[in-house]
């Protein structure tokens, strides 16, 4: 037991020692570094409570935070009274601020209620108006607390309600219908219509954003935005503010796929955004339809690949490990992924070497003691955090191989069976560009077990299905 305990604090010690300088780089450049972190979603989908998301967040402080587990993530509908009400739109009921902005409802986030108890409370309809409500401020704060960073979503645009309510837009003199384009309503969501590209719709997306910095928001995560449909206009309008509140937020935009075509100019407008659909506990299925597996991912992942870099990073979207419960929006239910523990390497083992975003959507309060191994590999997390340039060196039937470069100049290789049996592939290191100089003894570190030999000239490895290897060549 102590021998486990000294492995484990020397492993975490290796990844914090560069997370250290990062801290004080990202206070000048958010995601300087792919972001780590914990959302929500799938495990608790629209019904996320505050006293479930603190809970989250202990273990996060305590399990994932030493090896650069740094963001905990509210995803949508912690301004739904009702979020069961979600499949019928006609039911649901809003927590509003007096300038039409959602608000946390305080059944669910009792630290939103006013301190006070002369805030002003209307109802009409649908709407809960609260003037005193203190919103993430107190939550914000104690998650900061914990050394960790603070996230919340929301979909584009400004409240269909508000709208209806013709709600006055906070430090301006406009109102929502000013900003409000009726016609443009998200394809999928019944929340919001979209926001004109006008100074009305600015001031907006001003007074929403600067909410959100007075809460110590660190990510944004917004939806609707980045595909079906791809909203330039609102997009630029949500860079502007949070450029104009100084605070260093990251501008993560989903769903996906974001078209490469619009690569270059997103990269200078956020610093994550969605490369496919909704990834869920999936290897793969017959067709492309919603949602998106594992498997999907190779290909999409290798187109986006030069794109990556210090403060924009294509997301393959979250880690469905571990458990996901109580209430997936997606799947069977409440239920341990679906993944096999061989699927579950993969997945992690791609997002690392294409330094994706690595973001858990595992109910941490169940996480279990080999999802927890997988998550704080010291060595998975510093490819994943440091490498400068990964790319996908060979595609060969059903062997694919990425490689990627590491600041200290040794060489990450992964390689993967994407078939239904195991494989054993004889690859040729020069052929992939990983051969030693001449004369030198080129050292290979499987990254799963620790265990070190020579590389030689050829690899011949066994890979089971759907399985894969990590090494760093050294």
């Amino acid at each position: 037991m102590m021998k486990r305990s000294s492995v484990l604090t020397l492993s975490a010690c290796a990844v914090l020692l560069p997370l250290a300088a990062y801290s004080q780089a990202s206070k000048q450049q958010p995601a300087a570094r792919p972001p780590m972190g914990w959302n929500s979603w799938d495990s608790y989908g629209l019904t996320i409570t505050e006293a479930q998301f603190r809970d989250n967040v202990r273990v996060q402080r305590d399990k994932l935070k030493p090896f650069g587990w740094r963001y905990a993530v509210i995803d949508e509908g912690w301004f739904f009274q009702n979020p069961e009400s979600r499949p019928h739109p006609e039911a649901l009921q809003y927590q509003f601020d007096a300038f039409g902005r959602y608000a946390p409802v305080p059944a669910r986030f009792p630290s939103a209620a006013a301190k006070i108890n002369t805030a002003t409370t209307a109802h009409d309809g649908q709407s809960t108006i609260d003037a005193g409500n203190r919103g993430f401020i107190e939550l914000g704060r104690w998650v900061h607390a914990q050394g960790l960073q603070f996230g919340i979503h929301i979909v584009r645009g400004i409240p269909r309600e508000s709208t209806r309510l013709n709600s006055p837009i906070a430090s301006s003199t406009f109102h929502a219908e000013d900003a409000a384009d009726r016609s443009d309503a998200c394809p999928w969501d019944p929340t919001n219509w979209g926001v004109r590209d006008n100074a009305a719709g600015q001031a907006w997306y001003d007074a929403l954003v600067q909410q959100y910095a007075s809460w110590g928001v660190d990510l944004l995560k917004v939806d609707c935005i980045a595909d079906h449909p791809y909203k330039l206009s609102e997009i630029q309008q949500i860079r502007r503010a949070i450029d104009k509140t100084g605070r260093p937020m990251i501008l993560s935009l989903s769903p996906g796929p974001m078209a490469l075509a619009h690569a270059q100019e997103v990269m200078q407008l956020a610093q994550m955004w969605r490369i496919s659909d909704d990834i869920w506990d999936l290897w793969s299925k017959p067709d492309q339809s919603f949602p998106q597996t594992v498997k999907s991912q190779f290909p999409t992942l290798a187109a986006w690949s030069e794109y990556a870099g210090p403060g924009h990073w294509p997301d393959a979207d979250m880690l469905p490990l571990g458990e996901l419960a109580p209430a997936p929006e997606i799947g069977p239910g409440a239920r341990p992924t679906r993944l096999t523990p061989e699927e579950q390497k993969t997945q992690l083992t791609l997002w690392a070497i294409a330094r994706s975003p690595l973001i858990l959507g595992a109910n941490l309060t169940l996480l279990d003691s080999r999802t927890l191994q997988l998550l704080t590999n010291a060595e998975l997390i510093r490819i994943d955090q440091t490498a400068t340039k990964s790319r996908e060196v060979l595609h060969r039937g059903d062997v694919v191989a990425w490689t990627a470069d590491l600041p200290t100049g040794e060489k990450a290789l992964g390689l993967f069976n994407l078939g239904d049996s195991s494989l054993s592939p004889n690859i040729s290191l020069a052929d992939i560009g990983l051969a030693p100089e001449k004369d030198r003894k080129q050292r290979m570190q499987d990254v799963w077990t620790g265990k070190t030999v020579d590389a030689g000239t050829a690899l011949s490895v066994t890979l089971p299905a759907h399985g894969s290897q990590l090494y760093l060549l050294k």
